[in-house]
Formats: C-alpha cells, sequence, structure tokens
C-alpha cells in the first residue's frame, strides 16, 4: 500500500490531531495548515498527494481555496470535510472542484476509505482494463460484469453503476456521489431513479448466488461487499 503525502488545511486543532493520528496508523504523513492562506500556499508550491480540506476557515473558505486551485490549473485531489452535509452543501463543493465530500461528524474507518479510494481513482489504480473484487469481475473495456466466471447480463446504465461500486468495492458509496459520477448531475432530482437501479443491479448480481453483494447503508448510502 503506497504511503501519502497529505495536506490537510484545518483550524480546530481537535480535529487536525484525529486525522492526523488517523492517517499515520495506515502509514501516511500528514501537514496541517491552520488557516486558508498556509493552506492554498502549500498546496500550490508543495508536492503533496492529496488534500484534506476543510470548509469552513477563519480568513477564507474551502469552496474559495478549491477554486483558486482549480483555476491555477492544481488538479491535486481534494477531500472536502464539513458539518455543512446537506445535498446542496456537497453539491456545492463538487461544482467548485472538490473530488469528494465528508460531512462531520464521521467516522476514521470511512475518511481511511475515502481517502484511498480518492487517491486510486487520480493515480488511475481504478481504470484498469478489469477490476477484480472478492469473485466479481469488471471488464472495463469489454463493458462486461462476471461474478464467479459466470456473465451478469446489464444494461449500459447498470454497468456503469457497477463500475462505479468496483472502483469504490469496499467503501461507503453516497446517493450524491452516484448523481455525480453515474447520472452527471450537479443537483437531486428528487426521483427514485438510484434506487430502482441499484436494486436491478443487485438482483441481477445476487440471483442464483448464495450471498449477497451490495448492501444498503440507511441514512449513508451503498457498499459492495466482497464474498
Amino acid at each position: 500500500m503506497t504511503n501519502l503525502r497529505i495536506l490537510h488545511v484545518e483550524d480546530d486543532e481537535q480535529t487536525a490531531n484525529m486525522v492526523t493520528e488517523t492517517m499515520a496508523r495506515t502509514g501516511d504523513r500528514v501537514t496541517t495548515a491552520s488557516n486558508g492562506k498556509d493552506g492554498l500556499r502549500r498546496a500550490s508550491e508543495e508536492s503533496f498527494d492529496l488534500v484534506i480540506l476543510d470548509r469552513m476557515l477563519p480568513d477564507m473558505t474551502g469552496i474559495d481555496i478549491v477554486a483558486k486551485l482549480r483555476a491555477a490549473g492544481v488538479a491535486i485531489p481534494v477531500l472536502m470535510l464539513s458539518a455543512l452535509g446537506r445535498t446542496e452543501n456537497r453539491i456545492e463543493g463538487l461544482d467548485a472542484g472538490v473530488d469528494d465530500y465528508l460531512a462531520k461528524p464521521f467516522e476514521e474507518e470511512e475518511l481511511v476509505a475515502r481517502v484511498r479510494a480518492l487517491h486510486r481513482r487520480a493515480t488511475g489504480q481504478a481504470h484498469s482494463a478489469v477490476i477484480i473484487f472478492g469473485d466479481m469481475e469488471c471488464h472495463i473495456k469489454a463493458r462486461t460484469a462476471h461474478r464467479q466466471g459466470r456473465h451478469v447480463p446489464l444494461s449500459p446504465k447498470e454497468f456503469e453503476l457497477f463500475k462505479y461500486f468496483m472502483q469504490n468495492a469496499g467503501e461507503i458509496v453516497t446517493r450524491e456521489m452516484l448523481l455525480h459520477n453515474v447520472w452527471n448531475l450537479n443537483f437531486d432530482p428528487q426521483t427514485n431513479v438510484i434506487d430502482v437501479n441499484v436494486g436491478r443491479l443487485r438482483r441481477k448480481l445476487e440471483e442464483g448466488f448464495d450471498k449477497p453483494v451490495l448492501e444498503t447503508i440507511w441514512g449513508a448510502g451503498y457498499r459492495l461487499h466482497a464474498v
């Protein structure tokens, strides 16, 4: 597993210490900036694998920081942490150029999972020709799905959904993440389109097999399990 160099922009000392200690347990090294100006300078001038960015800072917002980074051509992956966790808050962050958004309070395990998934996507590790997780295979170029060697027939949208779950295998995938990355929507259309498509995908992945692989995490999203 690659040890990452992470910049954490956070003015709350308790949160900063928690993130530093959590990521250190996975071998990552965290540099902390306590205000937006210092964080923006470090992200622009120094070499980091990823930025964890608080949304509310004393001198500028995390939204302003990521917008300035993107405008300057800095493509470093950004995970935003915020107590503002409503759908419209997440969408505003994603529109500004944030790669992932995690609402406070959060579990340490989910923070680690989000950081790992974001780094994999940024380095192209999730875009290999075949993604294998448990007894499932996702063949990117052929656009086919397999479980225990058996072909699972999927519609084009179901395949995109399956591919995204495989790219984030074992981690919680929120409805907002699916809307943004699978449906290319920056707003919630207030329909059951996600539930319907996830339900169809679940039935196709689990029909004729002994164990379920796609779990609904009530109030959070969905998670693909390995069998």
